[in-house]
């Protein structure tokens, strides 16, 4: 008898739920304050993703009317930003043609007057050429004329020529002058044209972003309108999921709720079910992912024989599918158990609700009995095994001692 082979294993109770986490009891919210109206469900009632659940009305029934009007209102200020807008971006256009047109003139007269500036120079040129000329004529008379080579009136001829050369070049040289000053004068111009141009356009460009700046403050004014009339339109509160009422928060006899207030409570349906154990600090480091578990579950006719999980009827295997990291604040660690392929499925979901209660055993390594009787009187671990096991491998491997 002490040679015949025993199983170890851990101990564990739990329940059972949906594998992934949007498949378990959920409670559905309020999205909004208000009444309840009417309930179109019951608790116990198969609804489908989509299907009505509750409608909710506001406390003021002439809310959605205001805040309608309220937002006509704030699209007539929006069309009205808008408008402003564009009549300020033709006027910076008129503004930027205007200075265009007025720069382009300034120009055209600033080059008459350089082009003033040069024949003014050439004249000058000319008139000292002139004067240079008649001084040597005059100074060649006024040699001769002691010479008594030229008579008296070829001298004053000459005399009067250089005279009027030196008065055309003084009045040259007061030409040249004036346009210069013009051409200065010219070129203030145009700067003082461009400048003021500038200056305009600037302001208008100023008033014209305050207006757009109206306007995106209108646009966001519309969209909290359209939030604020979206919620308030969808008043009636659908189920996010296949599933099952599980409870009812709330009385259909206008009770008032606030945005965020439990319903009712949603048991969604699942095809992937799991079993969630507990287990013993003690015993977390000898379970690894992909372990073998023996499971009965509450209200399922059982008879399991630990040491001998072959001769159990009524049991289902499955594998530890996740452990968690940390403890749940009493030493416990949670276990998540899925089915194993490899073993008979287990029951339908009408029997095998989320929420039943279920004991597990984690299977550890296959010893004689006489061993597992010695290892219990010297309060020994369980044996363990020096490597993780295999995912799919339903057999625990015989190892060494912990």
């Amino acid at each position: 008898m002490l040679f015949v082979p025993w199983q170890q294993n851990i101990k564990a109770a739990g329940r059972v739920l949906a594998f992934a986490p949007l498949e378990r009891e959920q409670a559905i919210k309020a999205p909004l304050g208000g009444r309840v109206v009417r309930w179109r469900v019951q608790e116990g009632s198969r609804v489908l993703a989509g299907d009505p659940l509750v409608e909710i009305s506001d406390i003021d029934p002439e809310l959605i009317s205001r805040l309608q009007q309220e937002r006509n209102a704030t699209q007539g200020k929006y069309e009205a930003a808008v408008e402003k807008v564009r009549s300020y971006e033709q006027q910076v256009a008129n503004l930027v043609a205007t200075r265009d047109l007025a720069v382009t003139a300034a120009m055209h007269r600033l080059e008459m007057t350089r082009e003033k500036v040069r024949a003014s120079s050439a004249a000058l040129e000319a008139a000292q050429a002139a004067l240079k000329a008649a001084e040597a004529q005059f100074n060649r008379y006024r040699a001769l004329l002691d010479d008594g080579l030229v008579s008296r009136r070829d001298y004053e001829v000459a005399e009067r020529d250089f005279e009027l050369a030196r008065t055309s070049v003084q009045s040259a040289e007061a030409s040249l002058k004036a346009t210069q000053n013009e051409q200065q004068a010219m070129e203030a111009e145009l700067e003082r044209i461009r400048t003021e141009a500038d200056s305009r356009i600037d302001s208008a460009r100023a008033t014209m972003n305050e207006a757009q700046g109206q306007v995106q403050e209108t646009l966001a004014s519309l969209a909290k309108l359209d939030v604020a009339i979206s919620r308030q339109q969808s008043q009636l509160v659908t189920a996010p999921r296949d599933g099952y009422v599980f409870r009812l928060h709330a009385s259909q006899d206008g009770e008032i709720v606030k945005a965020g207030d439990s319903l009712m409570v949603l048991v969604p349906q699942t095809d992937n079910p799991s079993v969630e154990l507990w287990i013993d600090g003690n015993d977390a480091p000898l379970v690894r992912q992909g372990s073998p578990v023996r499971l009965q579950f509450e209200g399922w006719p059982a008879v399991q024989f630990v040491g001998w999980p072959s001769v159990a009827v009524g049991t289902f295997g499955g594998r530890v599918a996740l452990i968690d990291s940390t403890d749940n604040g009493k030493g416990q660690f949670r276990v998540l158990v899925v089915p194993d392929p490899a073993d008979d499925p287990w029951p339908d979901s009408r029997y095998l609700r989320q929420g039943v209660r279920a004991k597990g055993w984690v299977l550890l390594n296959r010893v004689t009995v006489g061993y597992e009787v010695w290892r219990q009187i010297n309060g020994f671990p369980p044996v363990i095994a020096p490597s993780e096991p295999a995912p799919g491998d339903g057999k625990a491997e015989e190892s060494s001692k912990k």
